[in-house]
């Protein structure tokens, strides 16, 4: 692991401390979905596949407009993604029981493997972190993230997460 500095109080706020924060959180975004991105590649799909079907394999019955909620991004760059991935065969969609208007999202079988062929080496490498830096470490990343949230979504998000 690299040997990062400790800071005196408040010396992580100056201005170089929080590039190199910024940094860090880009090359470690980078290297986390490296591997994803080759396994996605031989599918002919990219991030914003992975993304659909990491959360519809989380909340098997998410209806499509809580996934718009959740992925922030538009009906129409949603519906090209979804699109492939159902008439793929990874996802299918049901209509909700109480209200017909309602899709409903579950990963298929070929969809719960390609997930957990994703999803696994992504859980290596936060494994690996995570060990590599302790319990106190990791409760404090967390909160830094959680603290990189928009203030108006943090509660749903947290909920979203530990549920």
């Amino acid at each position: 692991m690299a040997d990062l500095k400790t800071f005196a109080p408040a010396q992580f706020l100056r201005d170089e401390e929080l590039r190199k924060g910024i940094e860090l959180l880009y090359f470690a975004y980078r290297d986390l979905v490296s591997d994803p991105d080759e396994v996605l590649a031989e599918y002919g799909f990219g991030r914003a596949h992975h993304r659909v079907i990491h959360f519809v394999g989380r909340r098997p019955g998410m209806a499509v407009a809580d996934l718009l909620q959740i992925l922030s991004i538009t009906k129409q760059s949603l519906s090209r993604v979804l699109g492939t991935l159902v008439a793929e065969g990874y996802i299918r969609q049901e209509k909700g029981t109480e209200d017909r208007r309602q899709r409903l999202l579950y990963l298929t079988d070929k969809g719960r493997e390609l997930e957990n062929k994703l999803a696994s080496l992504q859980r290596e490498r936060m494994a690996r972190a995570y060990r590599e830096s302790g319990a106190e470490a990791v409760a404090g990343f967390w909160r830094v993230l959680l603290g990189l949230i928009d203030e108006d979504q943090r509660a749903t998000i947290q909920e979203f997460v530990t549920s």
